[in-house]
């Protein structure tokens, strides 16, 4: 068995950096021309912040809707979507940090990850304490591979969108983010949905069709990384 110690640790250790390995391999996808690393790492860091946030708000969710039902997903799913935006949105997107189109991708990118790194020490902590080694393995694996890359996924989604909307007007820069928050709020309510009710070939087509979505998303970076003012 862990101590307290040895289990915080480990948890930590096991959420964080698998989270920061993501957040590299994302950041080289725009090393030409990258983001101010102190606003990546606040961004980040916000990310972790809001996973303690908006608990209270998912407790009240729950304590309202039946368990395992879509109205639960989506409430879930959208309370963080919103939640990774605003803290994103304070951090970064309303700064003059955001220059470039691609820029709000990559912001959301690093709150998603940040968010995830939490969630997934604390997802780590109960094997970890119960001595399952194991167990803590797989947990580690599956959300490397899952969850981490729903979160960026759905919250790259947003910062797409916003990146689309960066040389239109205000009115339509809006409509934009609320159709990626939505878009990202029912792709997550899927897979939580999915990913709860399936087991064996179910979870494994789930995970196939993120990581698809993942390869579609390095796609559409490239026609961000390009759009000008007068092709929008």
């Amino acid at each position: 068995m862990f101590t307290y110690i040895q289990v915080v640790t480990l948890a930590v250790l096991g959420g964080v950096i698998p989270s920061l390995l993501w957040l590299i391999f994302w950041l080289r996808e725009n090393r030409d021309n990258p983001e101010p690393p102190k606003i990546i790492l606040a961004c980040f860091v916000a990310g972790m912040i809001t996973t303690l946030a908006v608990f209270p708000f998912e407790y009240l969710a729950t304590l309202f809707l039946k368990e395992g039902t879509i109205p639960t997903f989506a409430s879930l799913a959208f309370i963080e979507e919103i939640g990774k935006f605003l803290a994103c949105y304070f951090i970064a997107l309303r700064t003059s940090y955001e220059k470039r189109p691609i820029d709000a991708v990559m912001y959301m990118v690093a709150v998603a990850l940040g968010f995830a790194a939490l969630e997934n020490t604390f997802f780590l902590i109960a094997p970890l304490a119960g001595g399952d080694t194991l167990g803590s393995i797989i947990t580690g694996n599956l959300r490397f591979i899952g969850a981490s890359l729903l979160h960026t996924l759905a919250s790259a989604s947003i910062g797409i969108f916003i990146a689309f909307s960066f040389y239109k007007n205000k009115i339509l820069k809006e409509e934009y983010i609320l159709g990626g928050i939505i878009f990202a709020g029912v792709l997550h309510t899927l897979f939580n949905f999915f990913i709860l009710q399936d087991s064996g070939a179910g979870i494994f087509i789930v995970f196939a069709t993120i990581w698809t979505l993942i390869v579609a998303l390095i796609i559409i970076l490239e026609r961000v990384k390009v759009i000008k003012q007068k092709t929008i």
